[in-house]
């Protein structure tokens, strides 16, 4: 198809949903548009993808709701705010309690996972899932 080009998948959408990966693909090319081929292009695929979907092992997941899944997603896009809050490298730590963190974290086998709050089990599921 002319004008068309073919996305560079990342490999954990490459083992998620086709609704993902047309998420991705599709607002990744938009964003090139916008801002030129690049970091901020990519940044703002995982966006679009992280409002629905949450990385599960080595692959995403469909959400049970949509919308941020972190307190950096909740404060938007200027670089201003782009230092506000943390990421948690895909892990849903808006959409998820405590327990289902915490059970995330029982079935990686992470250690000292009592003693962790919320966000410490939401860092170590993300670190265990890379």
């Amino acid at each position: 198809m002319p004008g068309s080009r073919q996305v560079r998948m990342p490999s954990t959408l490459k083992r998620s949903p086709a609704k993902a990966q047309r998420t991705y693909a599709k607002t990744l090319k938009n964003a090139e548009e916008e801002y030129g081929p690049g970091e901020r292009a990519g940044r703002t695929a995982y966006a679009a993808v992280k409002h629905s979907y949450e990385k599960v092992g080595d692959h995403w997941e469909e959400k049970d709701h949509k919308g941020p899944s972190d307190t950096r997603a909740q404060h938007g896009g200027s670089a201003r705010d782009r230092e506000k809050g943390e990421s948690f490298g895909g892990v849903d730590v808006l959409g998820h309690t405590r327990q289902e963190l915490y059970d995330r974290a029982a079935a990686l086998d992470i250690r000292g996972r009592s003693r962790m709050t919320k966000e410490e089990l939401a860092r170590a599921i993300a670190k265990k899932q890379r």
